[in-house]
């Protein structure tokens, strides 16, 4: 096995448990803008009828791009401390 291949393979779990913890901070920060930009505390759910579309599509979007940010900078993160500790860019 090569070592690209054992690097990636190490990396596998520190990935999984930072994404997942990425995810929980995503959903946080989601609530908390959505609060800001709306007076429900709560988004709308696209099988919630009495939500208009524009206000549905307005949620989703926001939800997307709050998420892909976490998950740009836990990700780029998780690899600078992997490259930290073992020496190895996990992604080349």
């Amino acid at each position: 096995m090569s070592s690209s291949k054992t690097v990636k393979l190490a990396y596998r779990p520190f990935g999984l448990i930072s994404g997942m913890a990425g995810g929980l901070v995503a959903g946080a920060i989601f609530k908390q803008v959505w609060r800001r930009v709306s007076d429900k505390d709560d988004a709308p759910d696209a099988l919630q009828s009495e939500y208009p579309w524009r206000e549905l599509l307005l949620a989703a979007a926001l939800q997307g791009a709050v998420y892909a940010v976490v998950k740009a900078a836990v990700d780029r993160g998780g690899a600078i401390a992997f490259e930290r500790w073992t020496g190895e860019w996990p992604g080349d």
